[in-house]
């Protein structure tokens, strides 16, 4: 198979510039464009969200037919697409399903159809293939809301939208990619013949979870190959409940098949010598526009300006998963090392209650902005001096990245992706690209960030960190290359 072209479908929930609520929509968005770049045949297929909107993304609706009934009840269902930078996407269109607020739940509440929303997306994207005429080597699939694709290749099924016992379908590979484990998409197990699926395979070796039917586990059981975000990430989602989530006894099961595969960043996106969000552009050879971003990012957010003082940036979700726990025990501690602190983002309304309270106990110095925007995510990359995550578990994490690319410093709990790409600075050989803590404690976290703005005021030191940052690369290039090699592996093509 040496030198034939790889055909790869791309089976993703959520993708930029879509549709989003993490990070999975960045992976799923960049990585098939490098795969395209590298000399494959990649096409995806996901969802049509009302986020997902035809005259925005140039949309044109296809005459594709596929299914128009779900599990004998009727269901209209089209298919819309677009071609972008040579990857083709293909929309499922079912808007009894997918036409509505948000993709998977309204204020807090998962939508109480999900099983039968993803079950019939997994049905139609593996039936598309079969109405295109074009047989993936692999298919690539990301996360719970698409776990049944590697089920229906290994237990043929008959449903109203599908046929896998055709031959069609024999032999095409598939990859799980976990992105975060904590969401696993657990439903009730009477649900179980809405998939065409048999009882026979409602066991604890496969679908059965705690009397319940567990998309994730399927997933993990029936699928080729296994992959997360990062190598830590992968070591740690089999090492414990903590991590695993009830999920490490499968996982250590499949160990040989989980390989961990960094996720890269958009290096056109995220660069501050062309960022047109940024006020002043810089870059390794002339940092001073740097100081511009930040003067000009406490003048936006209310905010004093004061020489040699540390802006330590955040911007996350806001929730336990993230370390806010820590910053709200340690935040005064934070505060007496004399820093300012910038914070976007929205979540848990115990957090959003404690910022608001932070930035009115520290007026001047917090500022926060509880929302998501983009342009001021690149505005908070360009001008803090210090990023600060503190994640209690991180799969991959892209802020850490970002910042790395901006000359942020980051200082990261050492955990999942944030161990892995962030090194702690030894001041005696000049070496590493941050600041990192364990254990996960406030106590732990002060420290580190006690010694990231100890060394602030050694500004020749400090700037050779910075310029040391930004020179790493963490493009999709070397991720991408990374998963072609186990596309490769998985359908015994030589390089």
């Amino acid at each position: 198979m040496a030198g034939e072209t790889l055909r790869v479908l791309m089976v993703c929930p959520e993708a930029v510039p879509f549709a989003k609520t993490g990070g999975l929509a960045d992976v799923a968005g960049a990585l098939p464009e490098a795969l395209a770049q590298l000399g494959c045949d990649v096409r995806c297929v996901m969802p049509r969200y009302r986020q997902v909107d035809v005259q925005e993304f140039g949309l044109r609706r296809t005459d594709i037919a596929l299914s128009q009934s779900f599990a004998g009840e009727p269901m209209a269902c089209g298919v819309w697409t677009v071609e972008r930078n040579a990857v083709a996407w293909y929309f499922i269109d079912a808007p009894q399903f997918f036409d509505r607020e948000q993709l998977y739940a309204v204020s807090g509440e998962d939508y109480p159809d999900n099983f039968e929303r993803f079950t019939f997306f997994a049905q139609q994207a593996l039936a598309l293939t079969r109405k295109l005429d074009w047989r993936p080597d692999v298919i690539h699939c990301h996360d719970w809301q698409t776990s049944l694709v590697p089920v229906y290749l290994k237990i043929p099924v008959t449903t109203d939208a599908l046929d896998t016992t055709e031959p069609f379908y024999r032999g095409i590979r598939t990859l799980f990619t976990i992105h975060n484990i904590a969401y696993q998409g657990l439903f009730p197990k009477e649900k179980l013949p809405l998939t065409g699926i048999g009882w026979e395979h409602y066991t604890v070796e496969r679908l059965e979870y705690w009397d319940k039917l567990n998309f994730l586990k399927a997933g993990l059981v029936y699928s080729d190959r296994l992959s997360t975000v990062s190598k830590r990430y992968s070591e740690e989602i089999q090492s414990s409940n903590e991590f695993g989530r009830g999920m490490e006894g499968v996982l250590g099961w499949r160990s040989k098949d989980l390989t961990g595969i960094l996720n890269g960043i958009d290096t056109a996106d995220w660069n501050p010598e062309t960022d047109h969000h940024l006020p002043k552009r810089y870059g390794v050879s002339d940092l001073r526009g740097k100081q511009t971003c930040k003067r000009m990012l406490l003048r936006e957010m209310g905010m004093e300006e004061k020489a040699g003082t540390p802006l330590v940036g955040i911007i996350s979700r806001l929730d336990d998963q993230k370390g806010f726990d820590l910053i709200e025990a340690a935040f005064d501690d934070i505060m007496a090392l004399g820093v300012d602190v910038v914070v976007l983002g929205t979540g848990t309304p115990k957090y959003h209650e404690m910022l608001e309270r932070m930035a009115k106990s520290y007026v001047g110095r917090v500022a926060v902005n509880l929302t998501f925007d983009n342009a001021l995510a690149h505005r908070i990359e360009g001008g803090a001096d210090l990023f600060l995550m503190p994640s209690k578990f991180e799969p991959g994490g892209l802020n850490q990245l970002y910042s790395l690319r901006y000359g942020t410093i980051p200082v990261v709990h050492a955990t999942g992706g944030l161990y892995d790409t962030v090194s702690e600075y030894a001041a005696t050989t000049e070496t590493g690209n941050g600041f990192s803590f364990s254990p996960y404690s406030a106590e732990a976290l002060v420290q580190a960030l006690r010694r990231a703005v100890s060394l602030f005021p050694d500004r020749p030191r400090w700037r050779r960190l910075m310029r040391h940052t930004m020179m790493q690369d963490f493009s999709w290039n070397a991720s991408a290359q990374e998963y072609l090699a186990l596309y490769r592996d998985m359908v015994g093509q030589a390089a």
